[in-house]
């Protein structure tokens, strides 16, 4: 499959990105690692996901507390978000309304 980042998706990686470079110098980078390596596995494990939200798919991230929102259409898995599970459930709807 091929895979393709949305737009939204890049900007929710570098609000992470900050996050958690502000914690620590180094951990932007790691979290940022980790997270490509996540939606890289999209290619052969994309739609396997359950759907949780309208047309989206879920994916949950290995070593950090966010979530791959994600859509498929055709050969291609649309990235659409990437949010922090923390966040109340009413601001990650809101947000998805936006992908």
């Amino acid at each position: 499959m091929k895979l393709q980042i949305l737009d939204m998706a890049r900007e929710d990686l570098v609000e992470g990105f900050y996050f958690y470079e502000e914690k620590e110098e180094g951990l932007g980078d790691y979290f940022l690692s980790n997270l490509f390596a996540d939606i890289e596995s999209l290619r052969v494990f994309g739609g396997i996901h359950k759907k949780v939200y309208k047309k989206f798919y879920r994916a949950l991230s290995k070593r950090f507390p966010f979530a791959i929102y994600y859509t498929i259409e055709g050969d291609t898995v649309w990235v659409r978000a990437m949010i922090d599970c923390r966040r109340r459930p009413s601001w990650i709807r809101q947000h998805l309304g936006k992908a």
